[in-house]
Formats: structure tokens, C-alpha cells, sequence
């Protein structure tokens, strides 16, 4: 690499090209340490009633498609493997395969949001399974049923939200992938976001035996 790329990908605050990857690298840990103790709040409070009215959370997850939940974790972990080869590919200054594997990092996204609209969600919503929109469920432990959906929802739609913001970030890393903003002395910002990505991916991992797999559900 010649001093003048290397000069043009270094911020003036850095003193090397090594300092500014470090320091982003820390900076986007630090960022993901506040997403785990936000998720992590919402899976204690989850654990907590689970615990207290298992039967409920028992039946409402029998409701669940696990079909299409195990169809979307298969998803998910094929798009943490196109990250992983966009991230290598940015490293190698590969623009073309770069793009290609952001692309379809994000076409599995969207595929994973729109299963989980299209054939779960509305599904669950048109069987009465809404809490505040459309609850209906009347049969046994209806009351700690609905607080299953509650959490279900809240849950894989704070997950789905995270997705939809990942998806708008690796929108614009594609273009400016295409413009050859990228290279082995800049790609800080393709490798952040394959963390976020992949932090994303694991939190669906832990959601779905919690959500999918209650009562020994294989």
C-alpha cells in the first residue's frame, strides 16, 4: 500500500492505519456491550415469568411453527457466513465480491423479516394471538398464555427491528462498496457492522429454544 492511500484512509486523529482499526473495533464492543444488557433485561424478565407460570409459556410455544422458526435460524447463520466472506473480501480489496456478498447478506435478512411477517406473525395475529390487538385464546391458562405472546412479540420484534436497521447500514456499505470506498487500508466499517451482525444472529440462537422450544419440544 503506498503512502498516499495509506494517508487517505487515516483520520487525522490516529497516529496509523492500526490504531484507527483498533479503536473502531473497541468502539463497536463497547456499543454491543449496551445491547446485551438491553436484551439482557428483556431475557431476565422473560426468565422470570416463565418460571412463574410455565404451563401458560408451555402452551403458547406448542402454538408456535417451529418448522419455520428452525427454516429462518437456518437463515440467519447462512448470513453470518455471506458477513463473514464480505468482510474477508473487503480485507482482499475484492471489490465485485465484496458487493456480491453484502447483497446477499441482505437478501437473507429481508428474507428472514418477511418470513417472520408473512407466515408468523399475521398467522398468529388472524388465529387471535395478539395481545392488545387481537387476543381470543380462551382455553387453559389463557391469561399467562397471552403474556407468552407478549413477551413473543416484544421479543422477536425488537430482534426483527434490529434486523430492518442492519439491512438499511449494509444497504449503504453496498454502494459504497460499489464505489471502491473499501480496501485492505479501509474496511473499519464493513468488519463493525459483520459484529453487529453477527451479535444479531446470536441473540435469534438464544431465542429460538427459549420462544420455540418449551416443554421439550424437539
Amino acid at each position: 500500500m503506498s503512502d498516499s492511500h495509506a494517508s487517505s484512509a487515516l483520520a487525522h486523529q490516529f497516529e496509523d492505519l492500526q490504531q484507527q482499526q483498533d479503536s473502531a473495533t473497541l468502539g463497536m464492543w463497547v456499543f454491543l456491550a449496551t445491547e446485551v444488557m438491553f436484551f439482557g433485561g428483556i431475557f431476565a424478565a422473560y426468565t422470570i415469568y416463565r418460571n412463574l407460570y410455565l404451563p401458560g409459556f408451555e402452551a403458547g410455544s406448542h402454538m408456535l411453527n417451529v418448522t419455520i422458526g428452525a427454516i429462518n435460524t437456518a437463515v440467519l447463520i447462512g448470513s453470518s457466513l455471506t458477513m463473514v466472506m464480505a468482510v474477508r473480501a473487503a480485507q482482499m480489496g475484492k471489490r465485485n465480491a465484496l458487493v456480491t456478498f453484502l447483497i446477499l447478506t441482505i437478501l437473507l435478512g429481508l428474507a428472514f423479516v418477511l418470513v417472520k411477517l408473512r407466515f408468523e406473525w399475521l398467522h398468529d395475529y388472524h388465529e387471535g394471538l395478539a395481545p392488545g390487538l387481537n387476543f381470543t385464546f380462551a382455553g387453559a391458562h389463557a391469561k399467562s398464555v397471552q403474556l407468552f405472546f407478549f413477551f413473543y412479540f416484544t421479543m422477536t420484534g425488537v430482534h426483527a427491528a434490529h434486523m430492518v436497521i442492519g439491512i438499511g447500514i449494509l444497504a449503504v456499505l453496498v454502494v459504497q462498496a460499489w464505489r471502491g470506498e473499501f480496501g485492505p487500508d479501509r474496511f473499519n466499517m464493513i468488519e463493525g457492522i459483520g459484529l453487529y451482525w453477527h451479535f444479531v444472529d446470536i441473540v435469534w440462537i438464544f431465542l429460538f429454544p427459549l420462544l420455540y422450544l418449551i416443554g421439550g419440544r424437539y
